[in-house]
């Protein structure tokens, strides 16, 4: 495996490559744009790459499910790190270019929803063309398939264009959640402000089947920081849920609550339990919920079971 390589979703220039380089260890490795969020991971899988650096969701959009669909299904990956970038956007002219000339407008497909109103108010009758990414959309209108586009301002001076409108954004506090995801292997050691991710199985479609596998978390304190549904394919109604919980494995209620999981559902895959990228803060652990409670119910049942302890 190449461990020194991450790959991206590329070309050069977009949001993805700018949270990339914001962790330290990527100034150390080769970075490696590639077409799609499926070829980023799949190098991964392969041992092309040390790992893969992808877009997860962002807070106006939603979930980007090319990588959640890549997290299910494959053979399985790890979460090690994620990021958190805020993103604003410029608008991308070739030099020379007037608000009124522009005919089409391109950028991903995450972009759109993102800068809708300004649209709206500034370019109505622009046509909208998808780009493969944000960098991508810079590209053809460097090439000249289309007349603006919808990018990081950072991107305008790799693809020889201008900043027409900066700080463009229908939200003031859009961020985008990436991650950095490998083959699996050790769990790197908590740090009092963890995440743990996982995707798990419904084992039949009954009422409360969902309840029931969100008490599993409510039982020993754990909040759930994001529940996503996604389709099996096995059928309409068929799904299966990506849940961020708060916590690291090595924390005994975050543990008991994957084997309560890995007991009633089908399949549970453990996806990583990592560093948190927010800086929130931890909710106070729940009365009864620690590791010491634990530890002294676990003691207190041996106690019981040799005729030591109060019953």
């Amino acid at each position: 495996m190449s461990a020194t390589r991450y790959t991206y979703l590329g070309p050069a220039g977009t949001f993805t490559e700018a949270a990339l380089r914001t962790l330290p260890e990527a100034a150390t490795r080769e970075l490696v744009p590639v077409a799609s969020v499926p070829a980023a991971l799949d190098a991964v899988r392969a041992g092309q790459a040390g790992g893969a650096f992808v877009a997860v969701e962002n807070s106006v959009e939603g979930p980007v499910t090319a990588t959640s669909d890549e997290l299910v299904n494959g053979t399985p990956l790890m979460i090690y790190r994620e990021v958190l970038l805020p993103i604003t956007f410029a608008l991308l002219v070739r030099p020379g270019t007037s608000l009124d000339a522009i005919k089409t407008v391109t950028s991903h497909p995450v972009a759109q929803p993102q800068v809708r109103r300004w649209l709206s108010a500034n370019l109505p009758d622009a046509q909208w063309e998808a780009a493969s990414s944000n960098a991508d959309g810079a590209r053809l209108v460097q090439e000249g398939r289309c007349d603006a586009a919808f990018a990081g301002e950072f991107a305008a001076a790799l693809y020889g264009l201008e900043v027409l409108v900066s700080d463009v954004n229908d939200e003031a506090n859009a961020t985008t959640r990436f991650l950095l995801v490998g083959r699996p292997g050790r769990v790197s050691s908590p740090t009092g402000l963890d995440k743990t991710s996982m995707v798990v199985w419904l084992p039949d479609d009954h009422p409360g089947a969902l309840l029931e596998l969100l008490q599993e978390f409510a039982v020993r304190g754990i909040n759930l920081m994001r529940i996503e549904s996604r389709p099996t394919g096995e059928g309409m109604g068929s799904y299966c849920f990506l849940i961020d919980c708060e916590g690291h494995l090595s924390e005994r209620r975050v543990s008991e609550a994957l084997m309560g999981l890995k007991r009633i559902c089908p399949q549970v895959r453990f996806l990583g339990s990592y560093p948190r990228a927010d800086h929130g803060g931890r909710r106070p652990v729940r009365p009864g919920t620690s590791d010491a409670d634990f530890a002294a119910a676990s003691d207190w049942l041996a106690r019981c079971l040799d005729g030591r302890g109060e019953i």
